[in-house]
């Protein structure tokens, strides 16, 4: 527990900072009104698809790192480096031709408001550039993650964090002493673009110094057999994160089909319950840290307690989580002074149903992370496949588009869906952990 912790805040820290982006254009877009806020709502999460994708690219490779670590690797290392960034860079590049190819076309599909469509279209077109900065400074993050150095990437997002509020603000509302009237919400997405690649440059500096990768050559490590091997390991980890981004981008998409306030209300709080819910989702990666490399050393009979402490102190924490979004949900008028009225009726209709939602979400997002270090990446995608593909998206898509209902019914699906999962979750780990040590190794 004590090594989990150590890995653990710096994780939720990071996660945190990363999730500030989103929630610093959020804050400082507001003012401008729901117009530019609900084009940043329709944009941001098409862009956070793309980059769901990307983590989910990154959390395979960590999960690889954390292995090779394990068992002293250091030429495992450098290749594993080599080929995460050859196939996050890739996946970044195909990213960025389907934004430029249909991006407008999909706006289009989300909206027919002809501000709206300008608006998100133009913070579409920066934020593309994004994507493949984005694709290597990820790799670069979870390269240190997997090896147990959590707290250097902690330390990048923790500069990169006032550099983006700071270029943002400046690029939104402009300068009056220098004549620059502000881009709105362009400004956003190039103060988005700027602070990546400003946290690239600092953990390629990082990086460039370790003793592993001393003697390091791109030519010598990359191989197309050794990139395909890689690819095939982690395809499966990374499907399990696809399928869950996409799942959360067609619920946002469907919110969008609300009318306005409710998808503002949607669009201010999701941020924000994504923030909250990162000290679990950290502590359940700093487990999955942990499995990794006591599998790489093979020391099969650590995983039960490591797992079974780490539910413990997760379900803990989730309380405290839920604690905070009830604060939260009491200072909706305080952080958003100037939005609408509806919107903050909207915002207050879900309120129980998003600070539910850490209690019932947490000891899935531990048993997922779990599984799939213990390579059981493809029955938690069956999982999560069936419960949100068969159940609860078809019937968010009948709440929204048939029966109309109001976003208190379409919202209380999230919580609903994590129940769905828990029970084939609980199984599946319990008959993983409680194997003997020989017929977990074999």
């Amino acid at each position: 527990m004590r090594k989990n912790l150590s890995l653990a805040w710096p994780l939720a820290l990071n996660a945190l900072l990363m999730q500030s982006m989103l929630i610093i254009d959020t804050l400082l877009v507001s003012p401008l009104g729901e117009i530019p806020l609900a084009a940043l709502g329709i944009a941001s999460t098409i862009i956070a698809f793309f980059l769901g994708i990307q983590f989910a690219i990154g959390n395979g490779t960590q999960l690889m790192v954390g292995r090779i670590a394990g068992a002293g690797d250091a030429q495992g290392l450098r290749r594993t480096l080599s080929d995460g960034v050859l196939i996050s860079v890739t996946a970044a590049l195909l990213f960025f031709v389907a934004i430029t190819v249909f991006g407008d076309n999909l706006v289009a599909l989300l909206t027919r408001d002809e501000q709206l469509k300008m608006q998100a279209g133009s913070y579409l077109a920066i934020t593309r550039y994004l994507l493949i900065a984005s694709a290597i400074s990820q790799t670069f993050t979870v390269f240190l993650n997997g090896q147990g150095d959590t707290k250097t990437p902690f330390k990048v997002y923790l500069l990169e964090v006032p550099f983006n509020t700071v270029t943002s603000y400046l690029l939104i509302f402009g300068v009056q002493s220098f004549s620059f009237d502000g881009l709105g919400v362009a400004g956003a997405a190039l103060g988005s673009l700027a602070a990546v690649l400003f946290r690239l440059v600092l953990l390629l500096k990082h990086i460039r110094k370790l003793p592993v990768i001393d003697g390091f050559r791109i030519k010598g490590q990359l191989a197309a057999r050794q990139v395909r091997a890689q690819f095939h390991e982690i395809l499966p980890i990374a499907t399990n994160f696809v399928v869950l981004s996409l799942g959360i981008t067609i619920y946002q998409l469907l919110f969008s089909q609300l009318e306005i306030y409710s998808y503002v209300a949607v669009t201010l709080v999701f941020p924000w319950l994504r923030i909250a819910t990162q000290i679990i989702v950290a502590w359940a990666q700093a487990n999955s840290i942990s499995i990794t490399q006591a599998i790489g050393q093979g020391n099969h009979t650590h995983l039960k307690p490591i797992v079974e402490s780490c539910i413990r102190l997760g379900l803990l924490m989730a309380c405290g989580v839920s604690l905070a979004l009830f604060g939260f949900s009491h200072l909706g008028p305080v952080i958003y002074p100037k939005v609408e009225q509806e919107t903050l009726v909207a915002m207050a209709s879900i309120a129980p149903l998003y600070i539910l939602l850490p209690l019932v979400r947490t000891y899935n997002t531990i048993a997922g992370n779990s599984l799939r270090a213990m390579g059981k990446s493809v029955q938690v995608l069956q999982v999560h496949f069936i419960a949100q593909w068969f159940v609860v998206l078809p019937l968010c898509a009948l709440f929204v588009l048939y029966f109309e209902l109001p976003l208190f019914w379409a919202f209380a699906l999230l919580p609903a869906e994590e129940i769905i999962k828990a029970i084939p979750f609980y199984r599946m780990l319990a008959r993983s952990i409680s194997r003997e040590p020989a017929q977990e190794s074999a």
